[in-house]
């Protein structure tokens, strides 16, 4: 197989992966609050890496790397764990959709980035591309209705958008880790889990999760969040990212479809103008120059 097929699957298995994190945030329900449940699912992602790596028998050369690298991929935990936090942050303080639309700028923002940080191009095309793409997921989150978001909780939002823009500095630079992506990954998540600590210790208290929690806690942790993030490293790896970002503008619509499955949700036709919209981005962006 190809590196440009490997790197096709890799992100549509990231886009498969984190399209059912709204399921199970909706059949989880957990009891935690935002810092709780951020700590346990970053250490599961951190035993669920480490798990990959006994398996492949690669944790012996886990920590040979220089101190310089390895504090860039502690720097990189931190990121991927800012975005979170604030992420949960907006969710307790703002409204849901007002959150999502922000939230999904993080694939802009990763093109915006590209170029100073990797010396990629930006076309017209990618330009057009993260237009479209962008536009529908704004149609499928508000439901067709965009005059009616208010954006009224404008420091929760900007929060958000500083984490969407976190996380987009953690993908692009994550292509300039010298370090195995299987190794990378699980030095972010353990970072992660150390920072996560203590925002918890900080912030709120020690509580363990009930067992109606657990099942929901552990699949986002294991394949939600930690494997997933190896294939996204991966992917990012494999080609440019400012051609593998548009692509994510169809989690939102993939979402709706799992929500009106396997939960009943009413079918809407915002969705399918969406979907649309979505479609014609990624035939734009993955349009080759002749």
């Amino acid at each position: 197989m190809s590196n440009s097929s490997k790197g096709a699957l890799y992100v549509a298995l990231c886009i498969t992966l984190w399209s059912l994190i709204p399921i199970f945030a909706k059949l989880g329900q957990s009891n935690l609050d935002h810092h709780q449940y951020l700590f346990f699912s970053s250490l599961l992602s951190f035993l669920a890496l480490l798990g990959v790596g006994y398996y492949r028998r690669e944790l012996g050369n886990l920590w040979h790397y220089s101190l310089q690298t390895l504090l860039f991929l502690a720097f990189l935990g931190f990121l991927d764990f800012f975005y979170y936090w604030l992420l949960y942050f907006g969710y307790k303080e703002a409204q849901g959709l007002e959150v999502l639309v922000f939230q999904y700028s993080w694939p802009i923002f990763i093109v915006i980035l590209s170029p100073w940080f990797l010396g990629e191009k930006l076309s017209m095309k990618h330009a057009l591309s993260l237009l479209f793409g962008f536009l529908g997921v704004a149609v499928v989150l508000s439901q067709g209705k965009m005059s009616e978001i208010e954006f009224s909780n404008f420091k929760a939002l900007f929060l958000v958008l500083l984490g969407a823009f976190s996380f987009a500095l953690f993908s692009v630079l994550s292509k300039r880790a010298s370090a195995k992506a299987l190794h990378a990954v699980t030095l972010y998540f353990l970072s992660a889990t150390l920072y996560s600590s203590l925002a918890l210790s900080l912030f709120s208290s020690w509580e363990m999760p009930s067992w109606g929690d657990w099942p929901f806690i552990l699949v986002n942790g294991i394949f939600l969040n930690g494997i997933s993030y190896l294939f996204w490293v991966e992917a990012l790896r494999l080609g440019d990212a400012s051609k593998v970002a548009p692509f994510l503008f169809f989690i939102p619509p993939l979402s709706a479809f799992w929500l009106i499955l396997f939960l009943d949700e009413p079918w809407v036709w915002a969705y399918g103008v969406g979907l649309m919209f979505v479609i014609l981005s990624g035939i734009i962006n993955a349009r080759r120059k002749r």
